[in-house]
Order: C-alpha cells, then sequence, then structure tokens
C-alpha cells in the first residue's frame, strides 16, 4: 500500500507519520510506500519499516498535484493548508493554498481515473474544520446545520468539502471529510492560527514560560488533542464509505469547555504555580475572530461510525504532558 501525505511537515503530518511507522499497516494491509510532501521538505522517520520519499514544493501551482499523484498513491490525506489568522489577513494566499490547491488534487486524481478507464479511485482524507459553522449558533450544532463560515479559511474549507463530496458522488474518488476541533495542546511554537492561544495557555506554562491570553474566560470552543486528530486520520482512512453514505463530511468529536474551564483544569494537573504564568491582554482582533467560532457540536455520526476523542480537559493536558515533556511539569 503506497501512502500519501500532503502536509507532512506539520504538526499532525509528523504525528501521523510517526503513527504509521509504528504500526506499520493501514486498513489492514501492509504500507510498502509513503510519500511525505509539504511546502518545506519533510524529515524523514528514521527506522521505519517501508520505503519512505519526501518532497518540497507548492502543489497549489499548475502541475504539481499531477507530480504528487503520477504513482497512484492508495491512500491521500490533504493536510496542508494556510491556518485561519493568516488565511484572514492574506486573501489571496488563502485562496491559492486552501481552494485552488484542494481542486487541482481532485483534478489531478480524476484525469488519472479517467485515463485508466476508471481503475484508479483512491481513498482521500481531506481535513476540514469547525469553522465552516458560522454564528448565530444553535445550542449544539449538529452535521445538518448550515454552513455559513463568517471568515475566509472557514469559507474555503466548506468549498473543499462541497468538492470532496461531488467528486466522490461522481466516482473520481472515495472522499472523506474530517472537520476538525481546534487541536489543542499543540506541541512547538505558536503559528499564525487565531485559535493558536487555546494552546499557548497551556503549553507555555507548563514548560516554565509565560503565555498571553487574548480573550475573556468565558469564551468557549470544542477541543480535542492531536493524538486523537490523528487517530480521526487513521479511522477516516479504514472506514468503510458505505457506512458513510452520500453526505461525506463529519464533525468530529471533541470537548466543549470555556477558558476558564481549560484554566481550572490546568490548575487541577499542574497546580496555581503553573497558571499565575498566564497573562491577560485583551485583543479585539482576535476575539472578533472568535466570537464567530463553534463552541459545542452534537457529533453523533461520527461517534456512531467509531470516531473516538478525549472527555475532559484534564485528559488532554495529561496526553500533552505525556506525549511531549515525558510525564514531566516544569
Amino acid at each position: 500500500m503506497h501512502i500519501l501525505i500532503i502536509g507532512a511537515a506539520g504538526m499532525v503530518g509528523r504525528k501521523l507519520t510517526e503513527r504509521l511507522v509504528r504500526d506499520g499497516k493501514l486498513a489492514g494491509k501492509a504500507i510498502t510506500k509513503a510519500t511525505l510532501h509539504d511546502v518545506i521538505e519533510p524529515t524523514a522517520p528514521a527506522n521505519a519499516p517501508f520505503a519512505v520519499t519526501t518532497l518540497a514544493s507548492d502543489f497549489s501551482l499548475p502541475g504539481e498535484a499531477e507530480k504528487l499523484v503520477a504513482d497512484k498513491p492508495d491512500i491521500v490525506f490533504h493536510l496542508a493548508a494556510i491556518v485561519s489568522g493568516e488565511a484572514e489577513q492574506e486573501f489571496d494566499k488563502g485562496y491559492r493554498i486552501n481552494l485552488t490547491g484542494s481542486w487541482n488534487l481532485f483534478e489531478a486524481i480524476r484525469q488519472l481515473n479517467m485515463g485508466s478507464a476508471g481503475a484508479y479511485k483512491p481513498r482521500v482524507v481531506f481535513t476540514s474544520s469547525i469553522a465552516v459553522f458560522g454564528a448565530p449558533f444553535p445550542d449544539k450544532i449538529t452535521d445538518e446545520f448550515f454552513t455559513t463560515p463568517l471568515t475566509s479559511y472557514g469559507t474555503q474549507k466548506a468549498v473543499g468539502e462541497l468538492l470532496l463530496a461531488d467528486y466522490t458522488r461522481k466516482g473520481f474518488l472515495d472522499g472523506v471529510g474530517i472537520r476538525l476541533p481546534t487541536i489543542c495542546v499543540r506541541p512547538g511554537k505558536p503559528n499564525k492560527a487565531a485559535s493558536g492561544f487555546f494552546s499557548n495557555i497551556i503549553r507555555e506554562p507548563l514548560a516554565g514560560q509565560e503565555a498571553v491570553l487574548p480573550v475573556s474566560e468565558d469564551v468557549r470552543h470544542w477541543h480535542a488533542s492531536p493524538r486523537s486528530a490523528v487517530g480521526f486520520l487513521v479511522h477516516a482512512a479504514e472506514i468503510d464509505g458505505a457506512k458513510i453514505g452520500p453526505r461525506r463530511n463529519l464533525s468530529m468529536p471533541g470537548l466543549s469547555c470555556t477558558v476558564g474551564e481549560q484554566i481550572e483544569a490546568l490548575r487541577r494537573v499542574a497546580g496555581d504555580k503553573v497558571v499565575a504564568r498566564i497573562k491577560r491582554e485583551p485583543d479585539e482582533a482576535i476575539n472578533k475572530i472568535v466570537s464567530g467560532w463553534a463552541r459545542e457540536l452534537d457529533p453523533s455520526r461520527a461517534v456512531a461510525l467509531g470516531f473516538k476523542a478525549e472527555s475532559s480537559f484534564d485528559e488532554i493536558i495529561r496526553v500533552h504532558i505525556e506525549d511531549e515533556l515525558g510525564g514531566k511539569i516544569a
């Protein structure tokens, strides 16, 4: 089995690669080759039990997507994206990567499908986002709630979902779109995502550093850990498409909590000294973006199909400590 990961140098892409190296198989089949692609060349994993090729290019440019699927990978993980804050600030770049890049990928697969008399039809796992939903919201957002995004990023992801579903309906590919919660706690350094503070106020204090909180503590949001995100991707690659039906995009399970509840979970897990490293500095630009985000979802369809996530924010923090800090708190 040949696996292609587009966006492999990102945090989730790296963790997915680590999982595949550890498992050595996917959907009950041994992995024989993995192609890892990003705008910067991903690092090849050490001791992989299968062949690994690493590539660097801008997959939104003409001809690049065709190169990526020329070897007809069996499963394509499409993780590449410009994150929310950057997509809002850089309109052209956001649409080029998040929309044109996705469309180019789907088209490249379609052309191979047509050229081989329909013999090529890979499973394509597309990472969408709960940003496809826009306020005003019901108490819990179901998969049936209409997509009226209030950001460019959310709009780009919503269009990607429609394309994925239509290309699947026409038989050009076998797509599964997963709407990721905000992934928290993200390891590494802060990025340009408007949601970055959700991780920053946990990650930096646990590492002995100060963190800035730009919103009020009553802001509520939907979260899952990086470990869960990888689990979503693997399950989406393996699930029987017939069980999903024609509605190919699913809201992933997660945990709804306020920023204040995040902080109290941090206090329970790590103590007052760690919590004291959070500094309040309101930022109206971030507040405006966050105010239009989903607060709580009803992921009944995804749960019924076997997707799983954490049940408490304490658990999310402990996952970060275990996976990223070697079980130790600074």
